[in-house]
């Protein structure tokens, strides 16, 4: 990993993003592809994603809709050992997501006017589940628990065809959504199953959803943007992404665990430590280069350690350690500082921050009860990650009687004239001409 000195200088929120940028050129080079194939799927259907399975996963003849039996022999065969992990991941982040969901609050405007704010689902909703470099049987949880929670009433899940399954789905992510209840399952990948799930495919009985869910390389966060408009969807997740905030006082052992336990995911992963102890620095600079030597995808975990996204931050002190940190707004925040609980408050941009050198990201990513699926790319700054919220809309409902909307007639016609929208003030008043004739409004 190379070394960054920050220090002495004055730095704005934009020098500190262009010291460490993001990789960014994969991700444009994808958005015309991903486009393409979203295209040949809504106007091809089950032709385009079979030729896109046989091009890109070497599968072919395998079934596109999950028979319900597979489920069923997936969850059959799971080790003792897994379904329990499992279950207990599911139970976990099913507590933690219910808080997430508002309650219904009334407001009283005056007497007899009513706003209600109530939080309504979506009704269908489209799950993806990447199968490359990894298999995410826990992401089925992050995606299809918020779900349920939020009030769903019909999810769809799919995951590519493998090739060394003969064409299934990987047996645990079956199995994992067969522990939900999910029996509607796609054995599609890529920009192409996004693509299903926007448009529909009429030949698998695939109906359009509502809001399309999901983690996925750079094609699917691709064809995230291609159907923006058409479907809600979650965020536009790219590479993982973790920053250490450090000073003095921490393991720099565990330090360079954390941060190879990210870069293990894709070349293009960033892993970034900040601190204003330059003999921490040096000491994690020794064991990451001992512990990505000996982990088992070492050639991965090189490449993203190197790369220009990836790097250690010297820093003046705390204060420009938080604005650093602030301005990158990363995926995974952990900080390994002496006062780490009262710090925490001071990190205002971050998907998710794990406090103290007990918390490694790792927790999150399976059974801290968050959600492990969050905002890369500095889209912190301003979105949230995946929550029940995610599957909800506020909703307003609005209720006034006859007293109450005489109360501000005069002001919604006086407002109507000053926007020359004079029929606006007229509905008004079409409620106001029985009680001016002498009858009585009921």
């Amino acid at each position: 990993m190379r070394t960054i000195d920050l220090r002495g200088r004055e730095l704005s929120p934009a020098d500190m993003l262009a010291a460490v940028p993001r990789a960014t050129q994969a991700r444009a080079e994808a958005l015309e592809t991903a486009a393409r194939i979203v295209e040949d799927v809504r106007t091809g259907g089950e032709a385009a994603l079979r030729a896109q399975a046989e091009k890109f996963d070497r599968v072919s003849g395998h079934a596109i809709r999950v028979p319900v039996t597979h489920i069923e022999d997936a969850v059959a065969a799971l080790t003792p050992e897994i379904r329990t992990a499992l279950e207990e991941a599911i139970r976990r982040v099913r507590q933690a997501s219910a808080a997430q969901v508002p309650d219904t609050r009334v407001t009283q405007i005056g007497d007899g006017a009513l706003i209600t704010q109530r939080w309504q689902p979506v009704n269908r909703v489209g799950v993806y589940i990447p199968g490359g470099k990894a298999v995410y049987p826990s992401s089925v949880i992050m995606n299809v628990v918020p779900a349920q929670v939020a009030g769903v009433q019909q999810i769809a899940l799919a995951s590519p065809p493998q090739h060394d399954q003969d064409g299934r789905i990987h047996p645990v992510i079956l199995a994992a959504a067969g522990l939900l209840g999910i029996t509607e399952v796609y054995a599609m990948g890529g920009a192409g199953a996004i693509g299903a799930f926007a448009h529909g495919v009429a030949d698998l009985g695939l109906d359009p959803v509502d809001v399309v869910s999901g983690p996925g390389n750079n094609y699917v966060a691709s064809a995230k943007r291609a159907v923006a408009g058409v479907v809600g969807t979650d965020s536009e997740a790219g590479a993982t992404e973790i920053l250490v905030v450090a000073d003095r006082t921490a393991d720099a052992r565990l330090i360079a665990a954390d941060l190879v336990s990210q870069a293990e995911h894709d070349e293009q992963a960033s892993a970034v430590l900040v601190t204003d102890d330059e003999a921490l620095a040096e000491r994690v600079t020794v064991e990451v280069d001992r512990i990505a030597a000996s982990t088992m995808h070492a050639e991965r975990v090189a490449v993203s350690l190197a790369g220009p996204q990836s790097a250690i931050v010297l820093v003046d002190d705390r204060a420009m350690a938080t604005a650093f940190s602030n301005a990158y707004a990363p995926e995974h925040l952990e900080l390994h500082l002496e006062d780490a609980p009262e710090a925490s408050s001071a990190f205002t941009s971050a998907g998710a921050v794990f406090v103290g050198d007990q918390t490694p990201v790792s927790l999150g990513d399976y059974m801290a009860g968050s959600n492990h699926v969050l905002p890369t790319g500095g889209q912190a700054r301003y979105a949230p990650g995946l929550g029940a919220y995610t599957f909800l809309r506020p909703q307003q409902v609005i209720s006034y009687d006859h007293a109450a909307l005489a109360a501000v007639r005069d002001g919604v016609v006086a407002l109507a004239n000053t926007e020359v929208l004079p029929a606006h003030g007229e509905a008004i008043e079409a409620r106001f001409q029985a009680d001016e004739q002498g009858t009585t409004t009921l």
